[in-house]
């Protein structure tokens, strides 16, 4: 029988989800879900299906290293105002209505084009709209910390991984479903709209409470140094050199100053927690599209088993958190990524056939849901709020980098290797994670080891 005690604790997990700035996340996450797989796996298949050859393909991945390399630009996103929307909206909702704006742009051009004869084109339109989505995550990222205190972060981070999986529904399994009846035009026309319930969910939701920049300037040592060394100089460069201090170097500085050594480490475990995912991840839809599957079976697998895991993992992940801490479910979700890849191996042998096309989706998705909801957490208890943005965009495009940059080479891994051999080698990619996040998670989280 279970203890009051412990009814009360994952009763006080689950009303966490009802807070208006954890449910917002859901519409957030799908916001941020939609233009992902427009740009990776769904535009494969569709590369695919016209006839677009593998090695190609793979190459296209790389488009997503746009989202590696955010940390570029979210300095701007983070300091300088829209002269817009920022003034109508304020500085996170400007940014995010502007991002919006521009993936709905992208999309409704690709929906014009044909892959056969427009590679070029493609290419072009797909990196507008994955800067577009990648300037939405450094903005929708920065609210979600600043919306809410340390201990409902892990809640609104499962609420944003249901709305992110929703996100890859539409424009996964809807998207395919749509090509199949209609076209691919329709399809990403259809996508395109869909881009509205993040607009509207901007014009509802209230701007985070966030100091002004002046006021944030004069509050950072660095800042006051720097202006304090350069008292004499002009004016224009004073404000220029302290902008790039609080913007650029602050953010930078203050991470290695709270974590010492260890922040080394930590930056390591990020760059390959999720590498053996996305490393496989753009030759999915291919692999089942080589196996026989048609458009329809996929779509319909993903749509009945896949969201149903996704959901399943993204709620598992916070409750977990919450329940238990970080560290130990730091180590279960790099564990559970890496042997979800072992399915696509047993899949590619055994060729076409649905129970285990089943298994490996519903197995994939709730490893996914699981550990991206983990992660979050983790990467958002590293950041400082002074420096929302920067530092996120900092954590998230490192995580993402190795695994894309890898990506890009997968179809010539299928090319000389197979599916069963680049899968494989793919589960075996995530063997550093798992023990990188062990030897972290019992350094900074000592429970980890009971």
């Amino acid at each position: 029988m279970t203890h009051p005690v412990e009814r009360r604790r994952w009763r006080d997990a689950l009303a966490t989800y009802l807070q208006a700035p954890v449910i917002t996340m859901l519409f957030l996450g799908f916001a941020a879900g939609l233009p992902f797989l427009l740009v990776f796996s769904t535009l494969t298949a569709w590369l695919r299906d016209a006839g677009v050859e593998v090695a190609a393909i793979g190459f296209f991945s790389w488009i997503g290293i746009l989202y590696s390399i955010k940390i570029v630009w979210a300095p701007v996103v983070d300091r300088l105002a829209l002269p817009v929307l920022c003034r109508w909206l304020g500085q996170r909702r400007g940014w995010m209505m502007g991002a919006q704006m521009t993936i709905a742009a992208g999309l409704l051009g690709l929906a014009g084009l044909s892959p056969i004869g427009h590679l070029g084109w493609i290419a072009g339109l797909a990196l507008v709209v994955a800067f577009g989505a990648a300037t939405q995550d450094i903005v929708i990222d920065a609210y979600r910390i600043e919306s809410a205190e340390e201990s409902v972060q892990a809640a609104m981070a499962s609420m944003y991984i249901i709305g992110y999986r929703g996100g890859l529904l539409a424009a996964g399994a809807g998207a395919l479903y749509i090509a199949d009846a209609f076209s691919w035009h329709a399809a990403y026309a259809s996508m395109a709209a869909l881009v509205g319930v993040g607009m509207l969910t901007t014009l509802i939701r209230p701007e985070p409470p966030r100091s002004p920049l002046g006021a944030q300037l004069a509050s950072e040592p660095r800042v006051r140094s720097f202006l304090h060394r350069h008292r004499h100089a002009p004016r224009h460069r004073r404000r220029l050199g302290a902008w790039v201090m609080g913007a650029i170097v602050c953010p930078f500085t203050d991470f290695f100053t709270r974590h010492g050594r260890t922040a080394l480490w930590l930056l390591l475990l990020i760059g390959l927690y999720r590498i053996s995912d996305l490393a496989m991840a753009a030759m999915a839809n291919p692999l089942y599209i080589d196996l026989g599957f048609s458009l329809s079976e996929i779509a319909n697998v993903t749509k009945v088993f896949g969201i149903a895991m996704s959901i399943l993992g993204g709620v598992a992940g916070g409750l977990l958190v919450v329940r238990y801490g970080l560290g130990r479910m730091l180590v279960i979700g790099a564990l559970a990524t890496a042997l979800t890849n072992l399915l696509f191996v047993a899949l590619a042998n055994l060729g076409h056939n649905l129970p285990m096309l089943i298994v490996t989706i519903m197995s994939d998705n709730l490893a996914n849901g699981l550990a991206s909801t983990i992660f979050i957490a983790f990467l958002s208890s590293l950041t400082s709020r002074a420096y929302t943005a920067t530092q996120y965009a900092l954590f998230s495009s490192l995580m993402t980098l190795p695994g894309k940059f890898l990506g890009g080479f997968s179809g010539l891994v299928v090319d000389s290797a197979g599916y069963a051999g680049f899968f494989t080698l793919s589960a075996a990619m995530g063997i550093p994670a798992v023990l990188l996040a062990l030897w972290i998670a019992r350094r900074r989280w000592p429970a980890a080891r009971a």
